[in-house]
């Protein structure tokens, strides 16, 4: 199983300013493309206090000069372990475009009025979502999860608001450095990377393939 790339390269002269700005660009390119399936999808890997990792995929909500932000379950396993370890990486494998973006940061919580903001634009099923279900947890049945979903919109009808919940919110990774992968012929692949620079400002560097 394999698949040649032809792409065209990533040189270094050609990326923008930060690492938020060239993310844009090739988020843009991505979104543009039929073929890239939900393009704000990233696989999120976490790892607990003793360092034993976890990976799954959220979507991407936000992202500006501060960093990227997705929102869940602050008692999920990946709320609860970056609680623990507010390291984190962030993956964006757009493949049709063999592009990968990959972020490392730490993870802070957003605050509760931004995340409020968010949870109001939520489709009021997604909103209901987010009280019936305890992520992570261990449930008896999928029925269980219907029944606490189909009382939770009989109290809270589409006309309603929804409450946030206070186990909700967002996360902001904070970048320290971002990766930008295009696939080249011969397995010879672009890997240009931004690295943060403790008094502000990027470092970029090329990365063999």
């Amino acid at each position: 199983m394999r698949r040649h790339y032809e792409a065209e390269g990533l040189v270094r002269s050609q990326l923008a300013g930060t690492p938020v700005e060239q993310f844009g660009r090739w988020f843009r390119e991505a979104t543009d493309n039929p073929a890239v399936f939900e393009p704000n999808a990233m696989v999120v890997s976490t790892a607990d206090a003793q360092g034993r990792p976890s990976s799954r995929t959220v979507l991407l909500k936000h992202y500006d000069e501060r960093g990227f932000v997705f929102y869940t379950n602050y008692g999920s396993r990946k709320g609860r372990e970056l609680t623990e370890n507010p390291h984190v990486s962030l993956l964006f494998p757009w493949y049709p475009l063999a592009r990968q973006v990959i972020v490392t940061g730490t993870a802070a919580r957003t605050g509760r009025d931004e995340t409020a903001a968010y949870f109001r634009t939520r489709p009021h099923g997604s909103q209901l979502g987010a009280w019936a279900s305890e992520q992570s947890t261990v449930i008896s049945s999928r029925e269980e999860l219907d029944r606490a979903f189909t009382e939770l919109d009989a109290r809270y009808p589409a006309d309603e608001q929804v409450p946030v919940p206070p186990h909700w919110g967002g996360f902001r990774v904070v970048p320290q450095s971002v990766e930008f992968w295009q696939g080249r012929s011969n397995r010879l692949h672009d890997r240009l990377r931004y690295v943060a620079l403790p008094g502000g400002g990027w470092r970029t560097e090329r990365l063999s393939p």
